[in-house]
């Protein structure tokens, strides 16, 4: 299906609301039926049919189509946030004495589900290094269920072998699932390697403008049926009409906006790895990356999101340099139109908390819609205080 009729036309029947180019937001809860074989057959297919809005919604639907066919798969089911995606995802999978793989260092609420909430119900989780597909396949046990990916993830951007795990793990019956986040849809198509659920945080790049929270799972119907009939529609972590709208309008530009964030992040990694202050740069189409070719194979494109470890300096000096930055919000999450700035430095000497497994030299860039002189211009001037 071409991109252009996917953003513009695909599931929009205009003929439904007076041929309006953009569609209404359709805030009604409940929907009522002509007679009773209509309501009964609805009923019978809730997941898409309009009975109630906490299951399907006509705003809701039109973007679950488009977000579904970028990704190449036969449906979507979108949530409140990433993080309810995450976790209906897994939950619908696993069961008492379950056994979960999944790449070190997910996103801190993906670990949190799988080492602090489903141990509760006696669901195991073991943790393997994405880079090593021997780590993966010897992880492998006779109750897997669940082979959880994040490739690249979002702080050193390691890569897994897609191809390779959904052969396995379609081989020991297995569910693969990936956070496809950092790459957006326009720049990864995970199902094309064989992955079965594809799952994205929509507050970042599909919504691009830093104003709404919502999550997504993309797959088969047989995969998201049992979603939706039993974590979607009993947890209730929907997403609201009118920010379903919100989206449908940001995710038209979503091609125009990963094109220039990929072009201007190249400008300006390619000009920070030379800095004498920059002692390892961690960046996917970075030729120096470890998993350049793996990554060039999968990947069509990449996002705004890197990394610098900074070389012989302080947390006081990155304290300093971060505070001298204006251009750059200092700020969690990525993929608005505002460029931002995360370093680890603050986060070390936090009363009541450990220091985080990342070294405190590490300093994560996200470069939004702004021209490349004008993001370097500053933060070359910054780094001199490093």
């Amino acid at each position: 299906m071409d991109i252009n009729y996917i953003l513009n036309e695909h599931g929009e029947d205009r003929a439904n609301y007076f041929h309006a180019v953009a569609p209404p937001i359709i805030r009604s809860s409940n929907f009522a039926f002509k007679n009773v074989a209509h309501f009964r057959a609805a009923i019978l297919d809730e997941m898409d049919s309009h009975v109630y809005t906490r299951g399907n919604n006509p705003t809701v639907e039109i973007l679950r189509k488009k977000i579904a066919a970028l990704e190449k798969t036969e449906d979507a089911l979108l949530t409140a946030s990433g993080s309810a995606a995450i976790s209906a995802a897994i939950m619908a999978i696993v069961s008492q004495g379950d056994h979960v793989i999944c790449v070190k260092n997910p996103y801190s609420w993906t670990k949190s589900l799988l080492t602090s909430y489903l141990p509760r119900f006696g669901v195991e989780t073991t943790y393997v290094e994405g880079t090593n597909p021997k780590e993966i396949f010897a992880a492998i046990k006779s109750n897997t269920k669940v082979l959880y990916l994040e490739s690249p993830n979002t702080f050193t951007f390691e890569i897994q072998d897609l191809s390779m795990c959904a052969q396995w793990a379609t081989q020991h019956g297995i569910v693969s699932m990936i956070d496809n986040s950092y790459c957006s849809p326009i720049f990864q198509q995970p199902a094309d390697f064989g992955i079965d659920l594809v799952l994205h945080s929509v507050t970042k790049y599909i919504n691009g403008h830093s104003d709404i929270v919502a999550g997504v799972i993309c797959g088969s119907k047989e995969h998201l049926k049992r979603i939706f009939f039993n974590e979607y529609m009993t947890l209730g972590a929907i997403l609201s009409p009118a920010d379903a709208a919100w989206i449908l309008r940001a995710i038209r530009t979503l091609p125009i906006r990963m094109e220039r964030i990929h072009d201007t992040t190249m400008e300006v990694v390619k000009v920070l790895k030379k800095h004498p202050k920059v002692e390892r740069m961690y960046y996917p189409f970075d030729p120096d990356f470890p998993q350049y070719a793996l990554a060039k194979k999968q990947m069509t494109g990449s996002g705004g999101l890197f990394t610098i470890a900074v070389k012989d300096s302080s947390i006081e000096k990155i304290n300093l340099f971060v505070d001298k930055l204006k251009r750059f919000k200092l700020a969690v999450s990525w993929g608005g139109h505002e460029s931002l700035i995360l370093p680890i430095a603050p986060l070390y000497h936090l009363e009541g908390r450990n220091d985080p497994h990342i070294p405190f030299n590490y300093v994560r860039v996200y470069i939004g819609l702004e021209d490349a002189d004008y993001l370097l211009e500053e933060l070359l001037d910054a780094m001199e205080i490093l």
